[in-house]
């Protein structure tokens, strides 16, 4: 398919392979193997070629034709539009309100150590909710421990699963609480299932109250072996800080018991009408 594409591109910018070569730095023989669909080229090398042919590189790997799809010409305009202007947008292509999808189910994000286990069964009982673990939902669908699944199946077999649970439930269950582990944000397409689906609440605290939290528990991992552990979790934080905010709800579990902040929960979970 990129080798097609570029050819396509070329014959209509009427260039030579030759005069493509001297354009982008890469060889002749390289670019008829590209062509050909048999090079197996870099990123950097494509991006090269896609700028000498006035391209995007999307537009020579993505699974949309951008001389045969509106998809293309869409994002280009979505991407120039206003806030208020996307928000018309997915109105119409998604006319259904969120809290109809949503149902009364909340799940707990955050990373690990920010209390979603503990604030998650809490909150289920105060409002008469079940409660669930994602890594319980996973292990159970796969008959065996979320290790053992890393080990078999790898991260990506991970992930599979973790999309196929978070569908699973929502598809299953009207009411509950979920409490997800901290890496889901990691993945676009479970995560915006996630937030499309479920009223999420993210649960945040200092990155000395994640580690001290998980150390408390008798885990001592995140240290083990690795003098920049707290460093690495305020990267991990930062990275992902972005994401969580895009949360329904935020809690901030610093310098909180967990009772004062299960009635941050209870209060915000009311004050948006979530239980009707």
């Amino acid at each position: 398919m990129v080798g097609d594409r570029v050819r396509t591109a070329r014959s209509r910018k009427g260039l030579s392979r030759k005069r493509l070569a001297e354009t982008s730095g890469v060889s002749q023989r390289y670019l008829a193997q590209l062509e050909a669909g048999e090079g197996n080229i870099s990123i950097v090398l494509l991006r090269r070629v896609a700028e000498a042919l006035d391209h995007r590189i999307e537009w020579l790997v993505g699974a949309d034709d951008p001389w045969n799809s509106d998809i293309m010409t869409v994002m280009a305009l979505y991407r120039g539009a206003t806030a208020e202007q996307r928000q018309r947008v997915l109105e119409i292509l998604d006319p259904e309100h969120p809290s109809l999808r949503r149902g009364r189910r909340i799940a707990m994000i955050g990373l690990r150590g920010a209390g979603k286990s503990t604030l998650g069964r809490m909150a289920a009982d105060a409002l008469g909710l079940p409660f669930l673990e994602l890594n319980v939902e996973i292990e159970q669908a796969s008959g065996m421990p979320v290790n053992e699944v890393m080990a078999l199946y790898g991260q990506e077999g991970y992930r599979r699963l973790e999309r196929q649970s978070v569908e699973r439930i929502a598809a299953t269950s009207e009411a509950l609480v979920l409490a997800v582990a901290g890496g889901i944000v990691s993945e676009p397409e479970t995560f915006n299932h996630l937030l499309r689906h479920y009223h999420t609440i993210w649960l945040k605290a200092r990155p000395e109250e994640h580690m001290g939290r998980v150390r408390a528990q008798g885990d001592t991992r995140p240290m083990a072996g690795n003098p920049a552990a707290m460093d690495d979790l305020r990267t991990i934080l930062t990275s992902r800080e972005a994401l969580y905010a895009q949360a329904g709800i935020h809690v901030d579990t610093s310098a909180r018991t967990p009772n004062e902040s299960l009635a941050d929960v209870l209060s915000a979970v009311r004050e948006r009408g979530i239980l009707g």
